[in-house]
Parts: structure tokens; sequence; C-alpha cells
């Protein structure tokens, strides 16, 4: 344990400051609520010194120091499923990272990891548990990934954004917390109007927001392509995110279009979740967390190469709540564009999925989380 003078209070309880690593990354589905745990634990203990820990290349680089945090960056990759004989290298990465992370750990010397998923997640807390350093796990998805399942064993806790992960996890070492959501989402008080404008959109047109995740999803983006004057016809504007690889044809596409907002990134979501009044997303634990908190009809397009398709089980968990519709990938240029449309005409529609949708949001787990952690290394 570090020595501190300075003290807080935590749940009642003396707290000396110490350090934690966060590790993980990879897409903002980690890298958000990764960064909220961390304002967090900050705001519960001030004197707290976090360091995260990324990949090398992984927008978690850029993000994380932009949140007003370190980051250390590790040579690692994760396991290519599409082709074989990428992962050639896998394990002299993986022993790479394990030599960086001792570098890191002999400097910053962490009282506890928390691991947030992706793939630097792994080394991080195995050398951790190896050290007998206090490791805790987020399991934001309601199939828990294999690394995940294994460090699991010998965590402290193990966070969950769902109920029924004890087919995963040891059953006394869950907490279900939800999946923290990023303050300027929770806590957002942006107008339709307001969003609308920011878009430069008209007000008397419904808005549908288009997010593929923040890596884009090409399915969505073809399919969308292809019925985009079906769906302006309709009396829709878009706002749609494309993602980096489909940036430059998609603006291409929307040239001169006025009721199409069209770029690869939203830095600021709050005004595009306010503008929507209909959104199509993959469905990844971090996305369907804010959607409940900002309680819009949705249409669910899973990534169907997730691990364990664990984004068709996040889906599923709406849809069997009838709070939000879904189709599948490889039905996506057939059924998108029209389901889109018919549930923009479709107000007693929207109202109920409106109103399951919000029903399951949960808005403090981030303060779950970080108040935990933090008695557990008091």
């Amino acid at each position: 344990m570090s020595e501190r003078n300075n003290d807080n209070k935590v749940s009642g309880t003396l707290f000396r400051g110490q350090r934690v690593i966060i590790a993980g990354g990879g897409t903002g589905g980690h890298i958000f609520p990764a960064i909220a745990i961390a304002h967090a634990m900050k705001k519960i203990a001030g004197d707290l010194e976090i360091l995260f820990v990324g990949a090398k290349g992984k927008m978690e680089m850029e993000k994380v120091p932009q949140a007003g945090y370190p980051i250390e960056g590790l040579d690692i990759a994760g396991f290519n499923r599409s082709s074989l004989i990428k992962n050639i290298g896998l394990p002299f990465k993986l022993l790479k990272s394990f030599l960086q992370v001792r570098t890191i750990f002999k400097k910053f010397r962490p009282d506890a990891v928390i691991g947030v998923g992706g793939y630097s997640s792994f080394p991080v807390l195995r050398f951790a548990q190896a050290l007998g350093i206090k490791t805790f796990i987020h399991e934001s998805n309601s199939f828990a990934g294999r690394s995940n399942i294994m460090l699991g064993r010998k965590a402290t806790r193990i966070f969950t954004g769902t109920d029924g992960m004890e087919k995963f996890f040891p059953k006394e070492k869950i907490l279900v917390t939800g999946n923290p959501v990023r303050t300027a989402i929770a806590s957002a008080s942006v107008t339709r109007s307001e969003g609308v404008k920011f878009f430069s959109l008209a007000e008397d047109k419904k808005t549908v927001l288009i997010v593929g995740g923040s890596l884009g999803a090409k399915s969505i983006n073809e399919a969308i392509s292809k019925g985009l004057d079906d769906l302006l016809a309709a009396g829709l504007q878009l706002i749609w995110q494309t993602g980096e690889p489909y940036s430059k044809k998609a603006k291409e596409i929307a040239y001169e279009k006025k009721s199409v907002w069209v770029n690869a990134f939203i830095a600021q979501m709050e005004y595009a979740y306010a503008a929507a009044d209909i959104v199509v997303a993959r469905s990844g634990a971090m996305t369907v967390a804010e959607l409940c908190v900002v309680k819009k009809p949705v249409l669910f397009v899973p990534y169907p190469f997730a691990a364990e398709d664990h984004q068709t089980v996040n889906a599923m968990q709406l849809v069997n709540k009838n709070a939000a519709l879904m189709v599948k990938d490889n039905e996506v240029m057939q059924k998108l564009v029209f389901m889109t449309i018919e549930l923009s005409m479709d107000e007693g529609k929207q109202d109920e999925l409106r109103k399951n949708i919000g029903a399951l949001a949960i808005t403090d787990a981030d303060m779950k989380i970080a108040d935990e952690v933090l008695k557990n290394i008091e």
C-alpha cells in the first residue's frame, strides 16, 4: 500500500490515497465506461492515483488523455478469427506485453487493478493476480468473454451489467451493477430542439440516428446507402455516424442532401440522442445501456461476429421485454429501411418501446463500482 498523509471517507470508513490501474479498451464500449468509473472513484477519493493501460494504436490512447488521465500502451493484439495466419505473432506479442506490464507495475505499484475488457485487460489482470494484488472485473455483456471467465476465478469482485451471470463466474463474487454510462449522457439536459439545431436539421421532421458503434458498421452503412432515397421520401432526416472506413463514401452519397448529417464519429452523443426520435444501432453493451437511459425507440442490428455472439444476446434481452426491435445482420439489406420507415409511422409502437426501454435504465453503475472497489482496498 502506498503511504499517504491525506485521508478521505469512503462508506463511513477511513481511506488513504492509493493507486489503481484500469486496464482495457479497443472500442468506445470499453473506454467510456472505464473513464466513467475513474471519474466516480476520483469523486469519492480525490487523492487516488489512477493509471490506464491500453493497447497501442487503439482509440484509448487518444480518448483517455482527453479525459485527463495518464495511459501506458502495450504492444498487444487480439485473436484474429477471420485470418488464422495473422495470429502467428500473437504469442510473442503476449510475452512482450507481460514484460511491459511488469515494468509498469514496478514503477506505479498499484494497490488494485480493474479490467474493463479489451486486449490489454488480460495480461494486466493476470500479472496482478500472480502478485496477489486485488483485481476487479467489469463484464458489460450478458455473455462473458473467455478471458474474463479465466480471470474471474481469482478476481476479488466481478461487476456485471446484467443478472444471470452465475454460469460464468463464482456466484459469491458477483455484484450486479449495470453498465456505467458517460456522465455527458446520463446527466444531459439537451432538448430535442437544441439537438436538431446542433446538426442543422429541421425541427418538424422525424430524426433517425444511425450508429454502428465507435468503429462503424459495414452492413448498416450499406443498407442505409441503398435505401437513403426511400428514407428521405418517407419524410425522415438522418444523423448518420459511419465510422472512419465508410465516411468518405457516405459523404459522397449524401452530398447536397440537406436532410442528412453524416460523419465518421459523433463527439457529442448527448446532442445526437436528444435529436433522435428513432435509433438504428449495433447492440454492444454500452450502446444498450445508453439507449435505456435516453429512452429511445431502437432497432438493433447485432454484430454477428462478436465473441460468443454476445450482441445478439444483448439485443434479445430487450426484445423479449418488448423494449426494442431487432433485425439480423444477414437480413439487413432487405429489412432495415422498411422496418425503420414502418416504425417511424407507428406512434403507438414508439411510445411503447420508449416506456419499456426507459424502465431498464441504470444511472449509478459507475458509483456502485467505484464504492465497492475502494471499500475493498482501504
